[in-house]
């Protein structure tokens, strides 16, 4: 499956999809209909390799690609570690994986505190449903940012030459933000939504993402009159993105708690717009679900 290990690869499937999980960074391959449809972008490198990263223990891009936590710290990537880093296969049963990402070695020079992360993805019928929780493991405070990345086919199958929405399950018309050089700016634009409506179009991308730091609310719609609608639900994630790579065929629904740095800003993750801070053995849990409807 496009160079995956058939061994680290667990496959779902219920009445109305069938899912493909990786060990690898926790992250879904594939999101298909019954009768084969593809849903979820399959990580083309012409345009993005990615397909649903999991975002952990940053969202976005750091300054010179460098964190700290009280001063202490190293080189992180945008978007953290995680989605690099093999994950442990724990536990599979019916319609059920779950996965853990624990600190190491390979953590502690960038990240210098104890952590464990879980990932369960669950399928009932036509809904997927993905959680990640948060343990803080060590004796003092775990600041961090998570985020995930799913990427959708834009245009859906079976709704070639449509235009695609994204509609706001609030109706609301939330203020957007953008990057500069990959850093979140102070500037708020107004909202592209109109009565919680979006109708994509590819020119929305060439300035990068559409960020909403707030008031996107706790769900949506993405789809096309005539083809297939995915229904969206956010837990604990009140940061949204929307993105596409310029041309690309997809579209990435993004739900966060956490966001990039704020240009200028120093390298300590708990000055993070959007950063958690867990107390010692205290846990927060994240969801983000799909239903095909």
């Amino acid at each position: 499956m496009d160079g995956q290990d058939p061994n680290h690869l667990t496959r779902l499937e219920g009445e109305g999809l069938v899912v493909t999980v990786s060990d690898l960074g926790a992250e879904l391959q594939s999101v298909m209909t019954p009768e084969g449809e593809e849903l979820l972008w399959q990580g083309d490198p012409a345009f993005w390799a990615g397909r649903a990263p999991i975002l952990f223990p940053i969202v976005g891009k750091a300054p010179e690609d460098r964190v700290a936590i009280d001063g202490m710290g190293g080189e992180m990537k945008q978007h953290g570690f995680a989605r690099r880093m093999r994950f442990q296969r724990v536990k599979v049963d019916a319609g059920r994986v779950v996965h853990m990402l624990t600190d190491s070695g390979g953590t502690h020079d960038a990240y210098p505190r104890p952590f464990a992360l879980t990932v369960t993805h669950s399928l009932a019928e036509a809904t997927l449903r993905v959680t990640a929780v948060v343990a803080n493991t060590g004796r003092a405070l775990l600041p961090f940012g998570l985020g995930f990345h799913p990427a959708f086919r834009w245009p859906l199958p079976g709704a070639e030459g449509q235009p695609h929405q994204v509609t706001l399950d609030n109706l609301g018309e939330p203020e957007m933000a953008r990057l500069e050089d990959g850093f979140l700016t102070e500037t708020r634009y107004p909202s592209p939504f109109k009565g919680g409506a979006l109708t994509l179009d590819p020119a929305q991308f060439v300035e990068d993402a559409m960020i909403f730091p707030e008031g996107a609310g706790e769900g949506l719609r993405y789809g096309a009159a005539g083809g297939p609608t995915l229904r969206f639900g956010f837990q604990n994630l009140p940061n949204l993105a929307l993105w596409q790579k310029p041309a690309a065929p997809f579209i990435c629904i993004e739900p966060w708690h956490g966001m990039a740095a704020q240009m200028g800003a120093g390298p300590e993750i708990a000055d993070r717009p959007g950063t958690l801070t867990l107390q010692p053995t205290e846990t927060a849990r994240f969801t983000w679900s799909m239903t095909l409807t």
